[in-house]
């Protein structure tokens, strides 16, 4: 499989746990979206890639961050629903399917080698602690 070299600001969120092939594009989004522990460094990225078994999956452009529960999910199990402050002090993100070009570029693409092995952190910063900021689209 062939590895990419991602040249965006862009958070890499690893989706395995409530990946499954053949997800809808809403499943997909959902799951990528939210709820997570995460830096004030998140606005700093432009881009979500969707990762599963260290390949991208989907790619979304970030519009907005919000706390976790702000927006409701639809097809989330009742297992991962904000239950006695579960999801207090995570985040989710509002967005959009990135653009074609983009999503052209890296989409069935691995990206195991940004993962340290071992690794249980599920989100991994790309090109983003540099970056000055994000536009917004």
């Amino acid at each position: 499989m062939e590895l990419i070299n991602i040249s965006e600001p862009s958070l890499l969120i690893r989706t395995s746990r409530l990946f499954q092939e053949g997800m809808s594009d809403n499943e997909l989004y959902e799951i990528t979206r939210g709820v997570w522990k995460i830096g004030s460094d998140r606005e700093k990225a432009e881009y979500a890639f969707c990762v599963a078994n260290g390949v991208v999956q989907e790619i979304y452009l970030i519009q907005k961050w919000q706390p976790a529960g702000t927006t409701p999910y639809v097809t989330r199990a009742q297992k991962d629903a904000n239950t006695k402050g579960k999801w207090e002090g995570r985040w989710e993100f509002i967005g959009k399917i990135a653009p074609d070009l983009i999503r052209s570029k890296y989409i069935k693409r691995s990206v195991t080698h940004y993962f340290n092995k071992g690794s249980a952190n599920p989100i991994n910063y790309v090109n983003v602690k540099q970056a000055t900021g994000r536009r917004l689209g």
